[in-house]
């Protein structure tokens, strides 16, 4: 493909967040990049699955990125399901037990073993859902008109 049709993105975890997308939408899941459940946590990527279950998943590039991530544990009340998203030439063996692994590149990824299940109460599932779809629908409008979003946030 040529830049014209496939723009990678800069940083490698934004790479292996692309490709977990796209992945995710082949499992019958919508994602978006980048989503604050919470003030103060900002996940990776936070899929919506075809029966409202919400998974997390946290793209690592390196051992650095990794040990510096020291958040992590935050994320784990907002989701049914918590995923690290790594390349083929991360360490998994420094990943916590219990947590899902999806292994990722910039095109595509596969989950190689199921994060724990941890249903989310009612009310919390609500508030995540609802966040998630304004959190959608803002970036659809910003596409859309880029300026009255902007000044939206302001």
């Amino acid at each position: 493909m040529d830049q014209a049709t496939d723009l990678l993105p800069q940083m490698p975890g934004q790479r292996l967040a692309r490709g977990v997308g796209r992945a995710l939408r082949g499992l019958g899941f919508v994602s978006v990049e980048e989503f604050c459940p919470a003030p103060g946590l900002r996940v990776d990527v936070i899929a919506l699955g075809p029966k409202g279950e919400i998974w997390i998943i946290e793209c690592k590039s390196c051992r650095a990125d990794f040990t510096a991530d020291r958040k992590w544990h935050g994320y784990l009340p907002w989701c049914d399901r918590f995923f690290w998203a790594v390349d083929a030439d991360f360490p998994a063996d420094l990943l916590p037990e219990g947590s899902g692994l999806i292994l990722a590149d910039a095109y595509d990824a596969e989950v190689v073993r199921m994060g724990a299940a941890t249903p989310l109460a009612p009310a919390r599932r609500k508030a995540v859902m609802l966040g998630f779809a304004r959190h959608a629908a803002m970036r659809l409008q910003a596409l859309r008109d880029p300026a009255g979003v902007i000044s939206a946030w302001v």
